[in-house]
């Protein structure tokens, strides 16, 4: 795997303001790009978060020019949270830049929170070829999220998540893996709760093995 280190700090438009960003540079002749989206803002959630920071250094390291950015009203992004409506507006802002800056097949990861906007703006973006969940949510506290919109995504699909996750029981996310469409994987990492804590190098490993399976086809 390709090592690349420069790290680029700017903002990008949003609909509801600028989106702070960072871009970990991608190597010469790179033939994705890809875009890592954070978990819940109203939770602590941002782009620095350790799952989010994982995800971008492993797809970093193929060579592929990786972006984070910070949902409107985290960290130095403007606006305000919008319950996940308007964060997925944000996503496809993101993207937008992705394609005009390196006219590459986008991968999508996103974790939590951030797998639930991404996965609803990057399954019908045709500048999106490959989706990554992370610790895809299913019921937390009072917010339910619903994924009927995968049941028509055609695109290549891997979801990781932990066996102890209390967010999305094991069993709902393989009845969810089991309803959507091939090509599709789903990893469930043993022992490992909602951030992966203590088991993030496993989480890595299956990024990994899944985007090495898919190099031949990229």
């Amino acid at each position: 795997m390709t090592q690349t280190s420069a790290i680029r700090s700017f903002f990008l438009a949003g609909p509801a303001g600028r989106l702070e960003a960072l871009l970990n540079e991608g190597a010469p002749g790179a033939k994705h790009a890809a875009l890592v989206c954070h978990p819940h803002p109203l939770f602590g959630g941002t782009m620095h978060n350790k799952v989010v920071f994982h995800a971008m250094k492993t797809l970093n390291g193929f060579g592929f020019p990786v972006l984070r950015f910070n949902f409107r009203g985290a960290g130095l992004s403007e606006g305000t949270h919008d319950d996940g409506r308007g964060e997925v507006e944000d996503v496809r802002a993101a993207l937008a830049w992705l394609e005009a800056e390196f006219h590459l097949p986008i991968l999508f990861a996103g974790f939590s929170f951030g797998a639930a906007a991404g996965l609803r703006a990057s399954c019908p973006d045709p500048r999106v070829d490959s989706l990554i969940a992370l610790g895809t949510p299913v019921r937390v506290e009072d917010r339910t999220y619903g994924y009927k919109f995968l049941l028509a995504c055609t695109k290549p699909k891997l979801l990781v998540s932990g066996a102890l996750d209390p967010f999305g029981p094991r069993h709902e996310l393989e009845q969810l893996a089991a309803r959507v469409p091939e090509p599709k994987k789903l990893v469930i990492v043993e022992g490992a709760d909602h951030f992966f804590a203590g088991h993030l190098a496993e989480m890595r490993r299956a990024i990994e093995e899944w985007v090495r399976e898919r190099v031949a086809s990229f």
